[in-house]
């Protein structure tokens, strides 16, 4: 039904496993049925996609959504495994384009995140997963964060990073020069079952290992903090980011 994917295809494919290839080719890859999805949901431009001739056959529905513009190709499956990162990517995966970056735009209501050189790649998936739950749109991510396009990071992130804008900025000096309230997450902050949040603002969270750094604190209007009743020394961050986003949304009704 399609053509074989060629030797040299695949080996260029391999190569945006690594970092340096991604950005020097402005593209990524993305395995699995939900994350293909999920791309062809979005406004991503697909390259191409690769799969099994079985998984076509058996996926109708999902084939009749390629755009015409998206080369396809066939593969067996041991081949399609090991192009990707992951043992099991189910028969299917896609290589879009890296769009290009823009300039953060924050709105007046809600809640928006910053992300404090967050270096676990499972963690910022989930971050995003999270942010998507709670119809949080925007992301600023400190230049230490982790990279968006790690596989990790979107195998964690269940094909919400399609919804969710991230932007990769200098986090102190963008925040010294935003208006708005900056509340961080921090042990020593305030209890957030006493807090009266504000019906917008952004919510800082930290390193997972350093919390958040000087220079970022100093651009907060409030720290908040989750109230331990264990003998736990900390929180996942995206766990905390999560019950802080929960509180926030339900006590501010935003």
């Amino acid at each position: 039904m399609y053509p074989i994917l060629s030797k040299k295809k695949a080996a260029s494919i391999r190569q945006l496993a690594l970092k340096k290839y991604r950005l020097e080719r402005a593209a990524f890859v993305l395995e699995g049925k939900k994350g293909v999805q999920a791309l062809l949901a979005s406004d991503y431009v697909i390259k191409c996609i690769i799969g099994t001739p079985d998984f076509f056959a058996s996926n109708p529905d999902m084939v009749a959504t390629f755009r015409p513009e998206t080369e396809v190709f066939e593969t067996h499956t041991a081949l399609l495994s090991g192009l990707g990162s992951f043992v099991h990517n189910h028969d299917v995966l896609a290589v879009a384009a890296i769009p290009l970056s823009t300039a953060p735009c924050l709105t007046p209501k809600g809640i928006t995140l910053a992300l404090d050189g967050m270096q676990d790649p499972g963690n910022l998936g989930t971050m995003i997963r999270i942010a998507d739950w709670y119809g949080i749109t925007t992301i600023l991510c400190a230049q230490t964060t982790t990279e968006l396009y790690n596989p990790k990071v979107l195998q964690a992130s269940m094909g919400s990073f399609v919804k969710v804008n991230l932007h990769y900025v200098d986090l102190p000096r963008y925040l010294q020069g935003v208006e708005l309230p900056i509340l961080g997450a921090m042990l020593e902050g305030k209890s957030v079952h006493d807090f009266l949040f504000p019906d917008h603002g952004i919510l800082v969270i930290g390193n997972e290992s350093h919390g958040i750094q000087p220079a970022v604190q100093a651009t907060l209007t409030e720290a908040v903090s989750i109230p331990r009743y264990g003998h736990a020394n900390s929180l996942n961050a995206a766990t905390a980011a999560a019950v802080l986003c929960d509180n926030w949304k339900r006590i501010s009704g935003i």
